[in-house]
């Protein structure tokens, strides 16, 4: 646990605060620790992450679950028995195409999606969930399958302290279909992406492959703030991040235009999302970490 306050421990979920510390390990861990500190005034308060009980140990059971502390002083043994145990599945999609490595302020959207990943990860393993990672742009990098022990923790934190924008295009939509096909154990699918280089119908095909085969979705869309409210100057040279394109021009002579048009994007994948019952939400990174933590375990509370 952290040695600050609680009101103290919550300053990490702020992005500008974790992104000084250089340890991934340390990010999760006081991300999520600071947001445990929040959930005692939420709804969630003892969500499936603290021992309720302790029962005594049956053949079959873990050693690693019993409690040392406890046989020292009754000679018998006995294990942690946890809330809400669960064989969850989680598998973590991460862009790390060219896009996102833009930011307008301190931290790219590939560094934020990667602190939300780390964070994501810390808190399913502590959970006793499995986990796995991929990370994507227009192919898959790399694939970890989702294990459950804890030392699997420095694996993927590992493959995220690797990940750089990649220069290549995003392609959403043919990652969805492969992974959806690979993924045969119907489980939980975290995907942290931006949309703005493809096709909304494209994008929702591939989450509908996902839920045909009965698994959850959450959708972070990635966003630094100038994504989606195109606050640049009078004047400026746009430069595709993945196709290297210029474009000079005047924002504030589209920026309506802008606005209108990704207004009505979003709309469209939050209207069809939530038809096929998947959860659709954007993300700014300048937004505190818990908005997509409370996200996730609304979604869990609904699946259980």
């Amino acid at each position: 646990m952290l040695s600050q306050k609680p009101k103290d421990a919550q300053q990490y979920l702020l992005p500008e605060v974790v992104s000084r510390l250089k340890n991934l390990e340390l990010i999760a861990r006081f991300i999520v620790e600071g947001f445990l500190v929040g959930l005692h005034k939420s709804p969630f308060h003892g969500f499936s992450v603290e021992f309720s009980e302790y029962r005594q140990y049956m053949p079959g059971d873990n050693i690693r679950d019993i409690d040392w502390k406890v046989y020292g002083r009754t000679d018998r043994y006995y294990i942690k028995q946890y809330e809400e145990e669960t064989n969850l599945k989680a598998h973590i999609l991460l862009d790390i195409s060219g896009s996102m490595g833009y930011t307008s302020h301190k931290i790219t959207k590939l560094q934020y999606a990667s602190y939300l990943a780390a964070a994501f990860s810390y808190l399913f393993l502590k959970q006793r969930d499995a986990v796995g990672l991929t990370l994507f742009s227009d192919k898959i990098h790399r694939y970890l399958p989702p294990k459950s022990t804890h030392s699997y923790l420095k694996v993927l934190l590992a493959e995220l302290e690797k990940a750089r924008p990649q220069p290549t295009p995003t392609v959403v939509s043919q990652t969805l279909h492969t992974l959806a096909e690979k993924i045969k154990r119907t489980g939980l699918i975290i995907l942290l992406s931006e949309f703005l280089y493809e096709d909304a119908e494209r994008i929702l095909e591939g989450l509908r492959h996902f839920r045909y085969y009965g698994h959850e979705v959450i959708v972070f869309n990635i966003l630094d703030p100038n994504d989606r409210f195109f606050n640049f100057g009078d004047e400026a040279t746009f430069v595709d991040l993945e196709t290297k394109e210029e474009l000079k021009t005047q924002p504030f002579l589209i920026r309506h235009t802008y606005q209108k048009v990704v207004d009505e994007f979003y709309a469209e994948l939050k209207r069809e999302c939530h038809a096929m019952k998947v959860d659709f939400q954007n993300i700014l990174t300048t937004e505190s970490f818990d908005k997509a933590l409370l996200r996730y375990l609304a979604r869990r509370k609904q699946m259980y």
